[in-house]
């Protein structure tokens, strides 16, 4: 009864953080038959404002980190990303009556990391009087953009694959042999490498990952501290809460879609975050191995995997692949993702207290 009442009180708490809470505010806006709405243009340049402060604070925390403690962690936190939106390409991507574009958004999402549950996971270690290492805030962009970028390429490239097959006669050329259909491919590696390299290209070209990039390179590479902290940080939180509100209305008109497999989200979004959590979890306690990161890192290196952007992960996502349902992957994140998710903390830690 008492895990009940602490599931059910994460949960409400969750929905009164501005994030959700402009999101609901959104679909009630929708459901209601709201005229409100905000032009193109200025939706775009609040998710350029946002995408660009991201990518700077996560530069200004790799620069002022030790890059020879950092680089294995890192490292691992980069593989931990495109591990979980692999491991979502094969399950929910797969789901019959899920979309392989929602999937993937779905996993490029829950492969993204939250700030505020790693703020979470802070200040539970802070209380509990374990160290971790200052940096590592700094490992955030590495397997945030690792699974978004992730995400959107295996998004695009399969769309690309179906659009070759169904468009082309000599793409793919059918075969029947005893009685089976079987699929011979006319093209060659060399130019699935090159549709690869396209889409990679394409997709770090696109504005949503370009701010991204931009903005970390800006934050290594030069000092914008003060840009950062005179206009960036005070304009966040506004911007965020009117994205939050755009796209709790997308979501709503949206939802029908959902309705026919919305058990395979809430399955994803109940599992995924402790599944997650143990691969980060893992890859904490091979840096532990290598470079004597402590414990407290190897926590958090799990809390993050756990975890689920709720920032720079939907508006990435939907200025990169449209045509994904946000009802599906923001609405098994901050629904059932995030609450998951920061309910694990102790878990993680009692895992880290047994073994290290």
């Amino acid at each position: 009864m008492e895990i009940i009442v602490t599931i059910a009180g994460s949960f409400v708490e969750q929905l009164q953080k501005p994030t959700l809470a402009f999101l609901i505010a959104g679909m009630l806006l929708a459901a209601l038959g709201s005229k409100f709405e905000v032009p193109d243009p200025v939706y775009k340049f609040i998710v350029i404002l946002l995408l660009l402060k991201v990518g700077l604070g996560a530069g200004i925390s790799i620069r002022e980190a030790d890059l020879f403690t950092l680089i294995i962690p890192a490292l691992g936190a980069a593989l931990v990303g495109v591990a979980i939106v692999v491991l979502g390409s094969q399950t929910l991507a797969r789901w019959r009556g899920v979309t392989h574009v929602d999937g993937l958004a779905t996993a490029g999402l829950f492969g993204a990391v939250s700030a505020s549950t790693l703020a979470a996971g802070m200040a539970v270690l802070d209380d509990s009087g374990i160290i971790y290492e200052g940096f590592i805030g700094a490992l955030y962009p590495f397997m945030d953009i690792a699974a978004l970028v992730t995400a959107i390429l295996m998004a695009k490239l399969s769309a690309a694959r179906r659009a070759q097959v169904v468009g082309s006669g000599g793409g793919e050329l059918a075969v029947r042999v005893c009685g089976e259909q079987h699929l011979r491919r006319s093209s060659n590696s060399s130019s699935n490498a090159g549709l690869v390299r396209g889409i990679f290209v394409e997709t770090c070209r696109s504005p949503a990952i370009s701010a991204l990039l931009a903005g970390l390179a800006l934050g290594i590479l030069s000092q914008p501290d003060k840009v950062f902290h005179g206009f960036y940080e005070p304009l966040f939180r506004g911007l965020l809460s009117v994205l939050m509100l755009i796209m709790g209305m997308e979501a709503w008109s949206r939802l029908a879609e959902l309705r026919k497999v919305a058990h395979a989200y809430i399955l994803y979004g109940i599992t995924a975050p402790i599944i997650h959590g143990m691969i980060g979890f893992v890859f904490g306690m091979i840096a532990h191995e290598l470079t004597g990161f402590s414990a407290g890192g190897v926590v958090l290196m799990a809390v993050m995997a756990a975890s689920s952007s709720d920032i720079s992960g939907p508006p990435t996502l939907r200025a990169a692949l449209p045509e994904a349902n946000p009802s599906a992957y923001v609405g098994s994140s901050t629904g059932l993702g995030t609450p998951v998710a920061i309910l694990s903390i102790p878990l993680f830690i009692t895992l880290a207290e047994l073994l290290i």
